[in-house]
């Protein structure tokens, strides 16, 4: 049997020079992410910080280890930034920035902003940012706990199991 395939290329998409993405080792600054979403058209900043508890299910969490495919879980981030740009047209900032590497509990695992010149639409596409960024990007958590054991976790998994992790 023959195959065929598209005759279309797979779409690359580029981000905006006015957005920001990123995977690092660093700690995340609120106050960064907020700037870099910021904009004089905006009459909203929406930030949606994620951060690590000390527990889980009641289970007491030292650190979480998170790892990611950075090159996919990029082009995941691009996606969502073209996806809230097709749904909420207004949208003048996306911003989304993840940690990598060892967290301890109260540590800032994540940063998504969206700058927008209503508060509704923000609102909406921060929302579905982080959403859509739990189910479809490729980062990894290991959840180590007070009695010394760890268990690997998938983001998407999490939220399938209708944990909120």
């Amino acid at each position: 049997m023959k195959s065929v395939l598209p005759s279309t290329p797979i779409a690359v998409i580029k981000p905006r020079s006015e957005d920001s993405f990123a995977i690092t080792f660093a700690p995340l600054s609120l106050a960064e992410i907020y700037a870099k979403a910021d904009d004089s058209a905006n009459g909203a900043v929406v930030v949606m910080s994620g951060m690590v508890r000390n527990q889980t299910d009641g289970k007491p969490v030292v650190a979480l280890e998170y790892q990611a495919y950075e090159p996919m879980a990029l082009r995941v981030f691009y996606q969502i930034a073209d996806d809230i740009r097709s749904l909420w047209p207004g949208v003048n900032r996306v911003v989304i920035h993840h940690r990598i590497g060892r967290l301890s509990v109260g540590d800032i695992s994540v940063l998504v902003a969206i700058g927008c010149p209503h508060r509704g639409e923000a609102f909406e596409a921060c929302r579905y940012a982080i959403d859509t960024l739990k189910h479809n990007a490729p980062v990894w958590k290991k959840e180590h706990w007070q009695d010394g054991s760890s268990t690997w976790v998938s983001i998407g998994a999490c939220e399938q199991s209708g944990e909120s992790c």
